[in-house]
């Protein structure tokens, strides 16, 4: 009896060990295949056939539909330069060039996927309507109130994550051409 009860006992710590272990992995990312540059995240893999059942678990709680490795990939920046979360309340300025992209977006979302409301009612930039400076180069400030220039709204209350899609890139179908120096830096600027 006493043997029955150390069995059952193992059996119910390793099944909860292994579901705590899914969902921890599940609320981190996408599983595995993570290309990381600079402050910036992507799963490559994620709109592949070559999919990790992790990512898929993912994918088919959150009904995201991932870009496809033809059309485009996926950034994700959930810190600052300083490795900071992202907080409303605080002003970032992201700048630099984009990695070639025939079009890509830029959007403010929640930690968990949603969109952010705001008072503005703008969920995200694209690049055919940013300012950009000569030589090709932008500025984009990221404050909960209005700025001048290219500016994304935040909440004010709460933590984010950025989004960048970039759409028909030489960067989906190979994992080398995501380095930092070609991504858009992240840094804070202000917090009250």
């Amino acid at each position: 009896m006493l043997n029955l009860v150390k069995i059952f006992l193992m059996a119910i710590t390793g099944i909860a060990l292994g579901l705590g272990a899914t969902w921890l992995v599940l609320e981190r990312g996408y599983g595995f295949g993570a290309v990381r540059a600079g402050v910036w995240i992507a799963w490559p893999k994620t709109g592949s056939l070559n999919i990790d059942p992790y990512a898929s678990a993912r994918l088919a709680r959150s009904g995201e539909i991932p870009l496809g490795l033809a059309e485009g990939l996926s950034l994700q920046a959930a810190v600052d330069e300083d490795g900071n979360a992202l907080q409303g309340s605080c002003e970032y300025v992201l700048a630099g060039r984009m990695p070639p992209a025939r079009f890509w977006t830029l959007t403010p979302v929640t930690p968990r996927g949603s969109l952010l409301d705001n008072k503005a009612h703008r969920f995200g930039l694209t690049s055919s309507e940013i300012i950009r400076r000569e030589n090709g180069d932008f500025q984009i400030r990221i404050a909960a109130n209005a700025r001048s220039g290219n500016w994304l709204p935040v909440e004010t209350v709460l933590p984010y994550v950025l989004v960048l899609r970039l759409y028909d890139t030489a960067a989906s179908t190979t994992t080398t051409a995501i380095e930092a120096a070609n991504l858009p830096s992240l840094k804070k600027v202000a917090c009250p």
